[in-house]
């Protein structure tokens, strides 16, 4: 199963890439919209870290704990599209009071 670690290097990379960007960012808004980017990545960070430990291991103490992951995993991939969707239409918002 090649597929899982190379998910887990490309939602590590974006995570750290949308963390960094933060820092060069002025906006409120575009902040706080970069770091639900960032949580969706985190989100799917956890989540396939969560099923590739089962896979790789398969025990019991690692199905718990893979469970854990992907428990943590969705919620933190849930709540980041929720805050994507709700900062996507602030900017829009923004955007046409502006023009």
């Amino acid at each position: 199963m090649i597929i899982f670690p190379f998910i887990i290097v490309i939602s590590l990379v974006l995570y750290i890439f949308f963390k960094v960007r933060i820092f060069s960012l002025k906006d409120e808004l575009l902040m706080r919209f970069t770091n639900s980017k960032a949580r969706i990545s985190l989100g799917v960070l956890l989540f396939f870290f969560g099923i590739n430990q089962y896979l790789f291991y398969e025990t019991r103490l690692s199905l718990f704990i893979g469970i854990i992951f992907l428990f943590f995993g969705f919620i933190q991939a849930q709540y980041g599209v929720k805050l994507f969707k709700h900062y996507r239409k602030e900017i829009v918002k923004r955007a046409e009071v502006t023009s």
